[in-house]
């Protein structure tokens, strides 16, 4: 098999998620972020093949993040940074991000079955988007802090009004517990969860306050597109599974 190199070499953010509380992200610690979830997703995936299966759950996981999560950054910083600066000067980093587009673009094919891999290719494809992402951020970073105090930075795209990263850690899986994030950011990153499942996909939310709310939002966001369970209607614990639809009804 070929051997692939996958270690980070920027560091990882602080906790195991990175925090949730505090000031939004600067763009330095969003991208960190954002390699080190693609990274570890990377990492997970090349064990598994040298297991030797094929990494169908690890694909899909890191097809899931870049899909969600780098390509969200790439949309927030086209809208929110590059108006900033020339357009000669962006041009180069705009390229770059319909490359990783392409790139995740791959991944999401080949974890739906749709693009044939073998396991050596599919490892490749994922060191490809490492060392891709990482190039690209480090290029984006220098040049969006040209001009700038070094002290000042640049600001995320988080404190410019767009996506916090930090939610996504914490909303992966089956089972999503609300009150592992801060009280003012439940609603809105259990509608991005929801919005991120697939047809037939099953997440169950947990917390100590009530989901009504959470219900009332994705019901008119996509009315009829979800099933919604109550499994405990507390106090003290709600518990609600929620079902992605096949076809919205």
């Amino acid at each position: 098999m070929t051997e692939v190199d996958l270690e980070p070499r920027r560091g990882q953010p602080l906790g195991s998620a990175g925090s949730t509380v505090g000031p939004p992200l600067t763009l330095a610690e969003e991208h960190v972020l954002l390699l080190w979830q693609v990274t570890a997703r990377a990492e997970e995936l090349v064990a598994a093949i040298a297991d030797g299966g094929w990494p169908g759950v690890e694909l899909a996981a890191l097809a899931g993040y870049a899909q969600a999560e780098v390509l969200r950054q790439a949309s927030d910083e086209e809208a929110l940074l590059f108006p900033a600066v020339s357009g000669r000067e962006v041009a180069g980093l705009a390229r770059d991000h319909a490359r990783l587009r392409s790139a995740a673009e791959l991944l999401a094919r080949a974890a739906a079955g749709e693009q044939p891999m073998s396991p050596g290719q599919a490892a490749i494809a994922a060191r490809d988007f490492v060392t891709q992402l990482e190039r690209h951020l480090l290029a984006e970073e220098n040049l969006l802090a040209s001009g700038r105090a070094a002290q000042q930075g640049v600001p995320g795209t988080a404190a410019l009004g767009g996506h916090r990263h930090e939610w996504y850690p914490l909303t992966e899986g089956p089972v999503v517990d609300l009150d592992a994030l801060p009280q003012d950011q439940v609603v809105a990153a259990a509608v991005d969860r929801l919005l991120r499942m697939r047809r037939g996909e099953q997440v169950e939310l947990q917390s100590g306050t009530d989901l009504e709310v959470v219900w009332r939002e994705i019901s008119e966001l996509i009315p009829g597109g979800y099933l919604f369970t109550a499994l405990q209607d507390g106090p003290p614990r709600w518990r609600m599974q929620v079902t992605r639809r096949q076809a919205a009804s």
